[in-house]
């Protein structure tokens, strides 16, 4: 099934998930009340951009074509002006607008095309949906592997592609939720008998772009972990339990796109 197939039935995924525990009530409102947000986050439409480009250059590489890195930037400008020119509800960041963020992605994929090893391994697939169920959770858990290859050895590698203003620690990468969930997909999507490593690719807006990429795996115990954590995710939201993180360590809450929302219910 497509992923836009998956959404419409009851499922939780790694992002849902994620949204419920950084925040009860910003999932509520935005999965259950199905309120629009107040804007778009410039980072959000920057990074779906060059995700789709970047699956345009591996689907190229998969049919047994070489996209150039002139090609790779023209594919993300189409996609940056389908989805930013003219809209008035981005939010842009200080000092940030459609041109800038138009030349940082040019050059954050510059820096792909050369820093990134994409000869080394086979393509797979690209944007690939998976599902799967848990005994404890009565909904799927969807969502969809960015980059799947395959190494020499035969081993597999999940691929998931990142933008992000700063590197990644190796606690971080190991701690992930999202990767966990994805070898967990995996495992259970026809891979059960391979060995499965985990992968973030990740372009770095510095003022120098970089490139990153960082290795990880996971043990049955995370992924132990990681059932009972959405066991209990289930039972927050099945008991209509929607808490709000309105703290300041929350860093989602300085730009949440919900926050006139979010006061309107602390009011009522």
């Amino acid at each position: 099934m497509e992923l836009n197939d998956l959404r419409k039935e009851p499922h939780l995924s790694a992002s849902s998930i994620g949204d419920y525990i950084d925040c009860g009530l910003l999932y509520k409102l935005g999965r259950i009340d199905k309120l629009l947000p107040e804007f778009r986050a410039d980072a959000l439409e920057f990074g779906s951009c060059i995700h789709l480009a970047l699956s345009d250059f591996h689907q190229a590489k998969k049919d047994g074509k070489t996209m150039t890195a002139k090609e790779l930037h023209e594919q993300f400008e189409r996609y940056w002006k389908a989805a930013a020119e003219g809209q008035e509800n981005i939010q842009y960041a200080e000092g940030k607008d459609f041109k800038t963020l138009l030349m940082e992605g040019k050059e954050l994929l510059t820096t792909y095309y050369h820093k990134c090893p994409h000869e080394q391994f086979k393509v797979l697939s690209i944007e690939e949906p998976f599902s799967f169920t848990l005994e404890n959770c009565p909904f799927k858990i969807i969502g969809a592997f960015d980059l799947v290859e395959e190494d020499e050895s035969g081993t597999i590698i999940v691929v998931d592609w990142k933008t992000s203003g700063r590197a990644y620690s190796a606690d971080e990468v190991d701690r992930n939720f999202q990767l966990t969930l994805y070898q967990m997909a995996a495992r259970a999507n026809g891979h059960a008998d391979r060995e499965i490593l985990l992968r973030f690719d990740c372009l770095i807006k510095t003022k120098t772009p970089k490139f990153e990429q960082y290795y990880t795996s996971r043990t049955e115990n995370n992924f132990k972990r990681a059932e009972k954590k959405i066991a209990e995710v289930w039972r927050g939201i099945s008991n209509g339990i929607f808490i709000p993180n309105d703290s300041s360590q929350n860093w989602r809450c300085k730009n949440c796109s919900y926050k006139k929302h979010c006061d309107e219910w602390f009011e009522r």
